[in-house]
């Protein structure tokens, strides 16, 4: 849905090789419905969280994955129709081999025509030796019509069975830090933790700025998109990249980096 789709595309790929991350978490990952298929041939170190599930030929998470010189692992999985022509989904790649997957619906609705139908889909991988989770997901507002507390609910009902593995719970969670007594408050009460609030260095967090899809009207900068953690972990830094200034701006929402220890 961006202007200069392609162009925007190739910014991000150029900075994922100069950034070398160990892990990536992207939503709103779409491809066309009525793209051709690929072939399993075709989809390289793409790993299958679901059988049934298709990949067509512009999917973001492949395309993304073919501009960069060293290919991630990478699984992809769609949550439902976005703007009546695309599956639209949630990605994660990895630099380390993907030894397991979560693939589940944190919403009560399953409605694939339906937008406020929510996933998870996540990865196991090991990085510097020690095996962790790393899931994406893409959240409702506090007071929508399924509410984000049931969809953290659903969440960690899913994920606390994978502890004492450490989890990274990564995304778009349309509830802000600023706002006292919703999401933000929520997710912290659960016993989950804020690598942002953690970090020995950190810059101010906000990933929206403007009124954007979703935000309409919003004029204050948000911060909305983040990386929890279900347990304590070292984090030498939080920053918000893809802004402008450290990478191009390549989504309506700019992207978080975290460096941490496992």
């Amino acid at each position: 849905m961006e202007e200069n789709q392609l162009e925007k595309l190739k910014q991000l790929a150029a900075f994922i090789e100069e950034q070398q991350f160990d892990v990536i978490a992207l939503q709103e990952v779409n491809q066309s419905m009525e793209e051709a298929p690929l072939s399993p041939d075709d989809l390289g170190s793409y790993y299958s969280a679901d059988s049934e599930i298709v990949i067509k030929r512009d999917n973001y998470a492949y395309v993304l994955n073919g501009l960069l010189s060293d290919a991630y692992h990478w699984t992809w999985a769609p949550a439902h129709i976005g703007f009546a022509k695309y599956d639209e989904g949630l990605a994660v790649l990895s630099r380390t081999p993907i030894t397991d997957t979560v693939n589940e619906y944190a919403s009560s609705l399953r409605d694939y025509d339906n937008y406020r139908s929510r996933k998870i889909v996540g990865i196991q991988t090991v990085v510097d030796g020690v095996p962790a989770w790393f899931v994406s997901g893409h959240y409702n507002w506090w007071n929508d019509e399924e509410s984000f507390r049931g969809l953290w609910d659903r969440t960690t009902e899913i994920l606390n069975p994978l502890a004492p593995t450490p989890v990274f719970m990564m995304g778009d969670f349309n509830n802000a830090a600023e706002v006292r007594g919703e999401g933000y408050d929520y997710v912290l009460q659960s016993g989950w933790l804020d690598t942002y609030s953690n970090a020995a260095v950190r810059d101010e967090g906000h990933t929206v700025i403007k009124a954007i899809a979703g935000w309409e009207g919003n004029a204050e900068p948000l911060r909305i998109d983040y990386v929890f953690s279900n347990q304590a972990v070292q984090v030498r830094s939080s920053a918000v990249v893809l802004n402008g200034k450290t990478g191009s701006v390549v989504s309506d929402h700019f992207g978080v980096a975290v460096e941490l220890v496992l």
